[in-house]
């Protein structure tokens, strides 16, 4: 046995002196920087061919050949690279990746010795660095095949190594991540990753030009979360044609920030909701809970909580209806109840809004009704818009069963001092939009109407054939109304889940019978008239119903196709001002707007109130109007300008002669106010007659 081992003895020694110097040479071959960047771009990037991964290696001149080749060798020798006879291509061997490893541990080892590596992360915490992770988030958030996973990292750890970044933070990593997977050609990955917010500079802009922010720190923060969640709706919610049509002008997305989050307008019908009481459940816990109400101040304490929730719950508009009948049962004294009122709605106006402009809320009065109630709210109204400079509540008169007559003398005086009236036969908002649900479950009701489409654009580039630019429109507004479906579906599935409380409480009106899709038209005169080169005549006039009439029966079958009600409207938007100055960019200052005084499209029909005494039934902008108003089922914002200097008797006559003529008009009077400390008792042109200030609103 003994004799045995000592026969054995002289194999094993020549043996392991054979490994010892193959291992000798491996370690010989990862003393060179070269050589593990070659293995690391096989290992990341191979199969390469031999120009391919010379370059990559950066080894570009031709001085530099022999030098490449030489490390080439070396790897290959060693079979820690090989070589695709048949493709011509150079891999990395098993046992190059083994060599590859272990280099990288000895790498992250020795700066670990040196000083443990930390990452400053977007959780508030410093953790110590861990490639682990990155594979995790890559995985977890991008969906990435594990096996690709690891390969990205490894590239990014080895940079991250290279650098030797001195204060390494959880944003630079998904930034070198990124940049990793765009090198690979991994873009849709890249979306998915991408970090969505604002750059330092952008930041400290916000927080130097503090003009636009006029509700403090909190609309610092709106402003500041609707640019991330505008984005995010851009990058990775919107189908790629929306979004591009979004930014290059074809079309328009209002408030894209909270767009997939909340709808833009809701009709509700608050007497239902005061008496049976809001289910709030788990949220709003800082809230009172707003139980059956059937006293006057229970029902003005409800109606203000009311007002404040359902203001967070829509984008534009809430349209409060059911009050008169609601008041007409409960109360006896109206001098209270004016005075309830008017405290109920000053209380309301302090609720949050989401942009610079607040959330319209608007009080449906019935003409033909309980005319004390009627009187009393409007009292209460005036009184609340003379201690508010900017109101954001405003009333909506149906005249459908009344005289305006009845009313006019205290609305022309609520006019005047810059308080919000619209007039209205039926469920209409302020902003013009028809409540076109076919089938109400319930006392809430909503639109979603924050698309509308650039028609002068279409018009420019359909080379003045009005047939191809109908064509146009009508594939135009395909995807437009797809997203605006799959916007519905997305703020259906949040408000379930609770978002929007009130409304998550009331699941049925997010049911496709009370939810109406609309697309809004901009800039009609424009192209039919100015681009398109009709005359302003019947034939001209014919061919701008023939565009409604194309959009119309678009939204009529794509609406049947989807099972949702689609209508199409004509009302103000600020993509008006947008598109304009993208066409004009794009095609010249002058191309559509040469015969316009104002820099924005056409929106709706404008009526001058100074003019419309002479006015008739037959008069051609009349005519036009209730043409419109009729092929429009999504709603028609006739707007009725009134001169500055218009008495209250001027406007009295100006709106009982619109009720006569026209079916829906929403009167419009700039009244000055001080942007300083926002009096507007009196009319004033130059400077604030109270603090002197000449910064004038």
């Amino acid at each position: 046995m003994e004799l045995d081992e000592e026969l054995e003895e002289p194999k094993r020694s020549g043996i392991l002196q054979s490994t010892s110097k193959r291992v000798r040479m491996i370690f010989s071959v990862m003393a060179s920087p070269n050589r593990i960047d070659i293995l690391r771009i096989l290992n990341s990037k191979g199969p390469l061919t031999y120009s391919e991964l010379k370059s990559l290696a950066g080894f570009k001149s031709k001085k530099e050949s022999g030098k490449f080749a030489y490390h080439l060798r070396k790897l290959l020798r060693q079979s820690l690279v090989a070589l695709n006879k048949s493709e011509r291509r150079y891999t990395i061997t098993n046992l190059g990746k083994l060599v590859l490893s272990l280099a990288r541990q000895i790498e992250e080892r020795s700066i670990i010795e040196s000083g443990k590596m930390y990452v400053r992360t977007s959780h508030e915490s410093i953790e110590e660095f861990s490639s682990h992770k990155i594979i995790q988030s890559l995985v977890r958030e991008g969906s990435l095949p594990l096996e690709l996973a690891q390969k990205i990292t490894e590239e990014v750890e080895n940079r991250i190594y290279k650098y030797q970044t001195t204060y390494l933070t959880g944003a630079l990593i998904r930034e070198m991540v990124n940049s990793v997977l765009l090198e690979h050609g991994h873009e849709e990955y890249r979306n998915k990753l991408a970090r969505l917010g604002l750059p330092v500079y952008d930041v400290q802009e916000m927080l130097t030009n503090l003009d636009n922010v006029d509700n403090g720190a909190e609309g610092l923060l709106f402003n500041t979360g609707q640019k991330v969640f505008a984005e995010h709706l851009l990058t990775n919610v919107l189908p790629k044609d929306v979004a591009d049509s979004h930014l290059s002008g074809d079309m328009h997305i209002s408030n894209p920030g909270i767009w997939s989050m909340i709808p833009d307008t809701i009709f509700v019908n608050v007497k239902e909701l005061i008496e049976d009481g809001v289910i709030l459940g788990g949220k709003y816990l800082d809230v009172s809970r707003i139980t059956s109400s059937k006293s006057i101040d229970d029902i003005t304490s409800s109606l203000s909580i009311i007002i404040s929730l359902l203001s967070k719950e829509a984008s534009q508009e809430i349209v409060l209806d059911g009050l008169i009948p609601l008041f007409t049962k409960y109360s006896k004294n109206i001098p209270e109840l004016e005075q309830k009122l008017t405290d109920a709605f000053a209380t309301a106006s302090t609720t949050s809004k989401y942009n610079r402009k607040s959330t319209n809320v608007s009080i449906r009065l019935q003409l033909g009704s309980d005319l004390k109630i009627v009187n009393a709210i409007i009292n209460a109204y005036k009184n609340y818009t003379k201690i508010t400079p900017i109101p954001k509540i405003g009333l909506i008169v149906d005249f459908d069963k009344g005289k305006v007559t009845d009313v006019s003398e205290a609305l022309a005086e609520i006019i005047s001092i810059g308080g919000k009236v619209m007039f209205a036969k039926g469920e209409v908002s302020s902003y013009g939009i028809t409540n076109g649900t076919t089938k109400n479950s319930g006392p809430l009701a909503i639109t979603l109407q924050s698309v509308s489409i650039n028609l002068p654009r279409l018009a420019f580039e359909s080379n003045k054939d009005e047939t191809y630019f109908r064509a146009r429109l009508a594939l135009l507004m395909k995807p437009a109304l797809s997203s605006m479906a799959l916007r519905k579906k997305d703020i259906s599935d949040l408000t379930r889940r609770g978002l929007n409380p009130i409304l998550a409480k009331n699941t049925q009106y997010m049911q496709r019978s009370s939810v109406s899709l609309i697309v809004n038209l901009v800039g009609l005169k424009e192209s039919v008239f100015n681009i398109l080169g009709f005359q302003d005549n019947k034939e001209g006039r014919d061919i701008l119903n023939k565009v409604i009439e194309t959009a119309v029966d678009v939204a009529t079958k794509k609406g049947k196709e989807l099972g949702d009600t689609v209508a199409i409207s004509m009302i103000e938007t600020e993509g008006s001002s947008r598109f304009a100055n993208l066409d004009g960019e794009k095609y010249g200052k002058n191309s559509a707007l040469n015969s316009m005084d104002s820099d924005s499209y056409s929106q709706g029909i404008v009526l001058n109130a100074s003019e419309i005494g002479d006015y008739t039934s037959k008069t051609e902008i009349i005519s036009e109007c209730n043409k419109l108003s009729k092929l429009l089922n999504g709603g028609l914002l006739v707007r009725l300008d009134i001169d500055q200097n218009a008495t209250q008797a001027d406007i009295k006559k100006s709106i009982e002669k619109a009720a006569e003529l026209t079916s829906s008009f929403k009167p419009v009077k700039k009244v000055a106010l001080c942007g300083e400390c926002g009096f507007k008792d009196e009319p004033f042109v130059d400077k604030c007659p109270k603090c002197k200030s000449s910064y004038v609103i």
